[in-house]
């Protein structure tokens, strides 16, 4: 469990990331809570890497 937490913040950046890709192949770029839930789960990610990172 420990394991997973230390990579959380990489896991969610991926998935955002990879939501961002899906989206565009399925050309649903007009679609703007698509768009924004990948950007907060990158933001998110982000910041958890970033916190996760200092407090370990």
């Amino acid at each position: 469990m420990n394991s997973f937490l230390k990579y959380l913040g990489a896991i969610l950046v991926a998935i955002g990331a990879i939501v961002l890709i899906c989206s565009y192949q399925l050309g649903w770029n007009s679609y703007n809570g698509v768009q924004i839930g990948s950007m907060a789960l990158m933001i998110v990610g982000l910041l958890l890497y970033i916190f996760l990172g200092k407090k370990g």
